[in-house]
């Protein structure tokens, strides 16, 4: 029981990454219905960011640590947002509302630039983070087998958490949330009441790369490292993730990160490590066809 219940605990970091990962990107997926891994890249990149300006500020111009990592969660959002800014406007914006395939190329293309530049940057070195609050704290105890999170694990998942609240909360209350929801709804539609649909999707490509950045400096604090190409990885799965959920709420695309991070830690427990990703896309696979096909039109 102590066994499952710490496997339980070590799902809530990863569930809570997976879940403000799918939020995310459902609200840039939302607005185009075009599959767009670039939103991985952009959050592998401010986690290498993260990392080599944290590296730079602490071996290079000496500042005590919390400062250097202050610099690198700063440059990472800089970096970040620029990146995603620059991807936003002049690649995905011209392309946003043509064929599925046009988009999937030019984002391909956005990802292996940001994943070359990280690994130039840093000279093809894979830097690390030393462990940060790691002191463990007791969630159940028992003398044989007591039941633990550190407390950096616990602040992460409650800064996502927070993250997906606030962004849920700003998406269903302001007046942006509902220009947002026009687009999503009906485009057309909503440019013919006077919403501007082009600087509609900027403004939420610039929210989701701002989520990204977020999470990414979270997860790289927590995990120490970011590999160059996790970009991709990320992209791939999380446009997996998020239709879980379903794309066109991004609360509902949070939940169903939140379960594949579950599913995921348990089988990391109880099943063949090698079969994980087999196992779990799989299972993706085969839910996206089970309740995500297409209505016919009568």
């Amino acid at each position: 029981m102590a066994y499952f219940l710490q496997q339980f605990a070590n799902a809530v970091p990863v569930a809570a990454l997976y879940a403000v990962l799918a939020f995310g990107y459902a609200i840039a997926f939302s607005v185009t219905r075009r599959a767009d891994i670039s939103f991985g890249a952009i959050f592998a990149f401010a986690a290498q960011m993260f990392i080599l300006f944290a590296d730079y500020g602490w071996n290079r111009l000496w500042l005590v640590f919390p400062a250097a990592l202050a610099l690198g969660a700063a440059m990472a959002v800089v970096f970040g947002m620029g990146a995603a800014m620059v991807t936003g406007r002049y690649v995905m914006r011209p392309l946003a509302f043509s064929s599925d395939n046009t988009v999937v190329v030019a984002a391909l293309g956005v990802v292996l630039v940001l994943m070359e530049t990280a690994r130039l940057a840093s000279n093809t070195r894979n830097l690390w983070l030393p462990p940060l609050l790691s002191r463990p704290l007791d969630l159940w105890w028992d003398p044989s087998f007591p039941v633990t999170l550190t407390v950096l694990q616990m602040v992460n998942a409650a800064l996502m958490a927070a993250i997906v609240l606030a962004g849920h909360l700003f998406l269903s209350r302001s007046g942006w949330g509902r220009r947002w929801r026009a687009v999503c709804d009906d485009r057309k539609a909503a440019e013919l009441c006077g919403v501007d649909s082009g600087g509609v999707f900027l403004a939420a490509f610039a929210l989701a790369a701002l989520i990204a950045c977020l999470a990414g400096i979270l997860a790289a604090s927590y995990y120490g490292n970011m590999d160059f190409g996790a970009g991709l990885n990320f992209g791939v799965k999380v446009l997996f993730i998020a239709a879980i959920g379903g794309y066109s709420t991004p609360i509902l695309s949070a939940l169903g990160g939140a379960a594949i991070g579950l599913a995921e830690t348990i089988w990391n427990a109880y099943g063949a490590f090698l079969w994980r990703d087999f196992a779990i896309y799989s299972a993706l696979v085969l839910l996206l066809v089970i309740f995500r096909r297409e209505r016919a039109i009568p």
